[in-house]
């Protein structure tokens, strides 16, 4: 697809940026750009059409104060769903810019399993929007990490492009290899959310090398999807272990049921 070979073009040396321009310029002229969704043709490179675009649930207030998960009404200021009510997570805000369901599931599982990092600067542009109040307080993002064996596999990882993108539009520092993961898990799409807090305790950890420079700073975790939360939390337990001041959440998307 053509935004597909224009997205690998961003990745190329800094000293080919005057090829990269032409050879944007040159698929733009020869290639038209394609929606993210249908392949349709768009005016802009890494946009949706007007159908696919009317397909996507972007979350805006109200929600919860500290998961982010949306409310169906309003429901007071600094209100909390239930399960926070019950069990606050470690991480301080949660916030998402769509509802995971059938509109961005394709977009999602095509950035994490289809090789389609034309979704990446689109799904940027949606956090920055969702998370703005996050980033401005925000010090350094970090990606939630991939086992090497996941990541050797896939050959990147979805959450660090994310981040990455992100960091360029909103000047904040990232830390692409602050968290390792200590051993592969199983899937979690298939586990409960009990079984997925179990499986994932102990697994975070903090590269052996980057221990010492969190230095109180507030982290924001970088992820596709927010499910049950698990490995957000066990990001977020790592990170405050080991001295950061406050993490906050940052997801593109994230799975959602009625709380009111």
């Amino acid at each position: 697809m053509s935004d597909q070979l224009r997205s690998s073009l961003p990745y190329l040396s800094a000293p080919m940026a005057g090829v990269r321009r032409v050879a944007g310029w040159m698929l733009d002229v020869v290639i038209p750009a394609q929606c993210l969704g249908c392949d349709s043709i768009v005016d802009t490179p890494g946009a949706l059409c007007a159908s696919c675009w009317s397909t996507i649930r972007f979350i805006d207030h109200p929600y919860c104060d500290a998961c982010g998960v949306p409310f169906d009404f309003d429901v007071g200021a600094n209100a909390l769903c239930p399960s926070c009510v019950r069990d606050r997570p470690e991480y301080e805000r949660g916030r998402s810019a769509v509802v995971y369901d059938d509109g961005s599931r394709g977009l999602i599982l095509g950035l994490k399993y289809g090789d389609r990092t034309d979704t990446v600067r689109a799904f940027a542009r949606w956090l920055a929007r969702a998370g703005n109040e996050v980033l401005a307080d925000a010090d350094v993002l970090v990606p939630v990490p991939l086992h090497w064996t996941r990541l050797f596999k896939r050959r990147y990882n979805q959450a660090a492009l994310i981040a990455h993108a992100l960091g360029k539009l909103s000047g904040v520092e990232v830390a692409p290899d602050l968290l390792v993961r200590s051993r592969r898990t199983p899937p979690l799409g298939n586990l409960g959310a009990s079984q997925r807090l179990t499986t994932m305790r102990n697994v975070i950890a903090m590269h052996p090398r980057r221990r010492r420079e969190l230095g109180n700073c507030r982290v924001v975790l970088i992820d596709d999807v927010h499910t049950t939360g698990s490995t957000l939390r066990s990001c977020s337990r790592t990170l405050l272990k080991a001295g950061a001041g406050a993490v906050d959440v940052l997801t593109v998307a994230r799975t959602v049921h009625s709380v009111n």
